[in-house]
């Protein structure tokens, strides 16, 4: 699996980081997300991809 963001398009709701917290991240100054794991282990693909679908800006694409 491959996991981008766009950051240009997050709003900061946070719903990633609390999804999949060893993926997702946020930066402290804005709460923009921050990739911390661009290919996570396939037992991961269920978090992810919640943490895609919750995302209320739709800034995660997850390919598989």
């Amino acid at each position: 699996m491959r996991v981008i963001v766009d950051q240009d398009r997050c709003v900061g709701s946070g719903q990633c980081a609390l999804t999949a917290d060893d993926v997702f991240d946020q930066r402290d100054e804005d709460g923009i997300v921050v990739l911390l794991d661009a290919a996570p282990p396939a037992e991961r693909l269920a978090d992810v991809r919640q943490a895609a679908v919750m995302c209320p800006a739709l800034a995660i694409t997850v390919e598989e």
